[in-house]
This record gives structure tokens, sequence and C-alpha cells, in this order.
């Protein structure tokens, strides 16, 4: 398969980015908030909170190792994606990591509309990480897409 990877830079220090990113209080703001008991190998429950009728979908805790990477799979109405967020400790600041891993056919002829937005919840995270204005997604998607279809080509 091939992978679509998205990476975005934060001058904060590692422990905050990953508390964004994992602490279900603090992902409201940008994706949306999960529910059950976190760990390597459970399930939890997420809500889109930015998708249309705020679905909940069902995700894996595939690996866990704070504050540096996170794996998960979700099922559900989006079907089944294998994502990876790994995070990178680079003294006054940090990188970001996200991989999709596009490992269907669908997947890679969704593309077009993947990539945008992916891109469009790497720039939510920052936003809500750096307290500055959210994005919308009309910026992202359909004017993305082309990109993405060539890329995926």
């Amino acid at each position: 398969g091939r992978d679509l990877v998205i990476t975005r830079s934060l001058g904060l220090p590692i422990e905050e980015v990953w508390a964004r990113l994992t602490d279900p209080h603090l992902t409201a703001s940008w994706y949306g908030t999960w529910e059950g008991e976190a760990g390597t190998g459970r399930d939890i429950r997420v809500q889109m909170r930015f998708e249309e009728g705020e679905p909940w979908t069902t995700m894996t805790i595939d690996d866990c190792t704070p504050p540096l990477h996170l794996g998960l799979s979700t099922t559900g109405q989006a079907g089944g994606w294998r994502l990876e967020v790994s995070l990178l400790d680079i003294g006054a600041a940090t990188d970001l990591r996200l991989v999709h891993h596009l490992t269907t056919t669908q997947e890679l002829a969704e593309i077009p509309q993947i990539g945008p937005g992916w891109e469009y919840y790497a720039d939510k995270f920052v936003a809500a990480c750096t307290h500055t204005e959210q994005p919308d997604f009309a910026d992202y998607y359909p004017s993305m897409a082309a990109y993405y279809s060539s890329r995926a080509s």
C-alpha cells in the first residue's frame, strides 16, 4: 500500500502536544471527544464533532507510547483505516507526523477527499494547540483535491 503523510511543527513542548492529541477534553476542540478506557489493545468511541451529523466511530488503540507515538485503527462509518501519529521532540518545538496507511483501493480512490481532510484536521490541531483561529474546511476542499488526485496516480 501507500501512505499519506502530513507533517506540522509546533513551538511547544512534546508533553503539551501529546496532551492535546490524547486528552478527551482537549481533543474535542479539534477532532472530537472520546470515551472508553485508553491503552494499547483497547477500543474507544470517538465522536467526530466536525463531520456532518457528528457521528461516533470506534477506534482500536494499536499502540500508545507516550509521548511519542499513537497508532489507531478505525471502524464504522469511515470504513477501516490505519492511522499513526508520531511526535519528535526537537528542543523548543515538537514535530508531528500523521500517517494514514492507504491499504485499500477504496482509500486510494478517495484520496482527493482524504488528503484535504487530514490537512484540515492537522491545521485544526495546530490552531487548538496555539489558541489561534480555527480553519474552514471550504479552504481545503475542493481546492486541494486535484493535488491529491495527482499524487495518488
